[in-house]
């Protein structure tokens, strides 16, 4: 039970930073801020291409995915298995432009979700991971040792 309270206690303050990443002052140095926030999402669970797509399209009204290569420092095979995670979860929406010369649309995303509740989401799954930990310890607890 400690254990877990520990764990627990630590989920709470990853999303407190979370938090508090989000409120932080304009005075702060942003890449340090994307760095803190996309680390954070890392720690609580996001795969680390997730998260930096994540955080960078937290800062951006809408992206093409060539912005989303460059603002989140990852090569075009990362963006794309991040994105197809992400829309697994239904947090972005896209919508094709035409290119102004020849070839193909381009394809623009943008968050349909809002930050809080992205992090109301992770934050819902950690505690539903938590209780079943702690009901398998529990029957752990109620069967007989050998």
């Amino acid at each position: 039970m400690e254990l877990f309270s520990t764990k627990l206690i630590y989920m709470l303050s990853l999303f407190m930073r979370l938090v508090t990443a989000l409120n932080t002052s304009a005075g702060s140095d942003p890449k340090v801020e994307r760095d803190e926030f996309a680390s954070i999402l890392m720690k609580v669970g996001l795969k680390r291409n997730v998260a930096k797509v994540l955080t960078y399209l937290a800062g951006v009204t809408e992206a093409t995915s060539r912005e989303i290569e460059i603002g989140s420092d990852l090569r075009q095979p990362e963006v794309s298995i991040a994105m197809r995670e992400i829309r697994k979860m239904d947090w972005i929406s896209e919508r094709d432009e035409k290119n102004p010369g020849k070839g193909r649309p381009y394809r623009i995303y943008k968050l349909n979700r809002s930050l809080p509740e992205i992090i109301d989401y992770l934050e819902t799954e950690k505690a539903k991971e938590s209780e079943q930990i702690m009901r398998q310890i529990e029957k752990l607890k109620s069967l007989k040792s050998y």
